[in-house]
């Protein structure tokens, strides 16, 4: 058995295990479950900024206190995270490991 055959052997087993076991996580989805989806990540972006503008947003030459950058700090990481998951959802969809259902 060639390299290039125990390969594609391996990489199609690793297509069988990630349909079969997120399929078995995420029924399938639909333009609305996913478009929601991104409103969500749109709403967390949104929250960021909005906490981002507010701490540098003061009257005052005061430095940023240390619970506004962690305010902002957990609003990024909420943000970058379900950003992140939507990639990996991207990512799922294109390699057929998550059905989406074209018809809604």
């Amino acid at each position: 058995m060639d390299i290039k055959r125990l390969l594609n052997e391996i990489e199609q087993g690793i297509r069988i295990a990630n349909r079969e076991i997120i399929h078995a996580h995420i029924p399938t989805l639909n333009k609305n479950t996913v478009l929601g989806f991104a409103v969500a990540i749109a709403r967390l972006r949104a929250t960021y900024l909005d906490a981002a503008f507010g701490a540098g947003a003061s009257d005052t030459s005061e430095p940023l206190t240390s619970q506004k950058i962690d305010q902002m700090r957990i609003h990024r990481e909420a943000y970058e995270e379900s950003r992140k998951a939507f990639e990996a959802l991207r990512y799922a969809l294109e390699q057929g490991y998550v059905d989406l259902d074209l018809e809604d």
